[in-house]
């Protein structure tokens, strides 16, 4: 598509579909138009002098548009442009990381049948471009792990937390009115949208798809002022951490989960809603990634940059994929964690292998173990639903 211009066909104008448009207005990229917009409220006033339109035919239906960007919240829409889109021969950038999590072998197969391109990279980390530096960078055996702050909604909350010692419910109050937290801040705090990014970051790190359903997941809204004083006692912070590594006999684990993070950490630095991913491999030990993972402005020029790098042909090549040995993905590995309990029910929950410290008091009881990934998986929705909290706690 080298020396041609893009005519885009956005589906969704909200915080980052208005921040690419204003990126674009700003810079005045000759080569980059977006011609039309497709909304859900065609009679909502937006300010700006746009062709708006609420139907997708009008703009797969345009044959002066050549290229698709979709950036709306609703990944069954998303996932209906997006492969219609392949279908149809145009190239397309998504931010929608629920309908990638879900459907993204089924659109490399598209990509591939269609030969065209499906670019994402603002869908992982907002402005951090971490899918193209695995794609790019990262292409070799030497990988071993890719962890990090994946959500800024829940990093925003945590810093809070332990910077101006605010309680959780307020600091998830201001998120909210901040914007950086929905209404419903589930998907951030309960560690979902974290999931679905580790699991894109995965296909390109290591080659594997790994369905949401089979990873353990485990956000922060369950934790309270004891866990909080816990985690200063042992001088470390609380951070929503998502994993992969790859572990002895060429398997992989991955989880997403809080972590009590000591100050020698690259991401216990971390403040606010900024991202950080730590990527470590053989011979080159650790490499940090920093940056802004939400908003309009910082997506949406991660949004630009995947566009523009369509006016060069550029596709991910899934090399990863390719490998004659993949690795297998396992929840047979054991973590020690920190397990704030109510009863003895609750302790009698969790099938400890081993345990290192316990602590309890009428009002505040809790133990140090070790347990298995795959025992912790097994009762993930009950976690959920008693008074307990649990985080991972790494001996460095």
């Amino acid at each position: 598509m080298n020396g041609k211009k893009l005519n885009i066909g956005l589906f969704g104008f909200g915080t980052v579909g208005r921040g690419l448009y204003d990126v674009l207005q700003r810079i005045g990229n000759k080569n980059v138009e977006i011609k039309r917009i497709c909304v859900r409220d065609i009679t909502k006033q937006r300010s700006v002098q746009a062709d708006f339109t609420d139907k997708a035919d009008d703009i797969f239906n345009d044959p002066g548009i050549n290229f698709i960007v979709e950036l709306i919240d609703d990944a069954d829409a998303a996932y209906t442009i997006v492969k219609r889109a392949l279908q149809s021969g145009l190239p397309v950038v998504s931010g929608n990381k629920k309908m990638l999590a879900y459907h993204i072998e089924e659109l490399i197969g598209l990509q591939a049948k269609h030969n065209v391109a499906l670019l994402y990279d603002a869908s992982a980390c907002g402005s951090i471009p971490v899918i193209r530096n695995l794609e790019e960078y990262y292409d070799n055996d030497l990988l071993t792990s890719v962890k990090g702050i994946l959500n800024g909604s829940s990093n925003f909350i945590l810093s809070k937390i332990f910077n101006e010692k605010m309680s959780y419910a307020d600091a998830l109050k201001l998120a909210q009115d901040l914007g950086f937290a929905e209404s419903n801040p589930t998907l951030d705090i309960d560690g979902w949208d974290s999931l679905f990014k580790l699991i894109i970051i995965t296909v390109h790190a290591f080659g594997l798809y790994v369905a949401p359903e089979e990873i353990f997941t485990y956000g922060i809204s369950n934790m309270n002022d004891d866990d909080i004083r816990f985690a200063n006692e042992k001088e470390r912070r609380f951070k929503l951490v998502a994993h992969v590594e790859k572990i002895a006999g060429n398997r992989l684990i991955m989880c997403v989960m809080p972590q009590l993070i000591s100050r020698n950490k690259y991401i216990y630095s971390v403040e606010d809603e900024f991202n950080g991913v730590v990527i470590k491999g053989l011979f080159y030990d650790k490499q940090f990634m920093f940056g802004r993972g939400a908003g309009g402005y910082p997506t949406g020029s991660a949004v630009l940059s995947d566009i523009t790098a369509c006016l060069y042909d550029y596709r991910y090549e899934y090399k990863k994929r390719n490998d004659s040995q993949l690795p297998e993905f396992t929840n047979d590995h054991l973590f020690r964690v920190y397990y704030r309990y109510t009863d003895n029910e609750d302790l009698a929950l969790v099938p400890f292998e081993s345990i290192s410290e316990k602590y309890s008091s009428e009002s505040y009881k809790y133990v140090v173990g070790r347990v298995s990934l795959g025992a912790l998986h097994n009762i993930q929705e009950e976690l959920r639903r008693r008074n307990v909290f649990i985080a991972a706690y790494p001996n460095d």
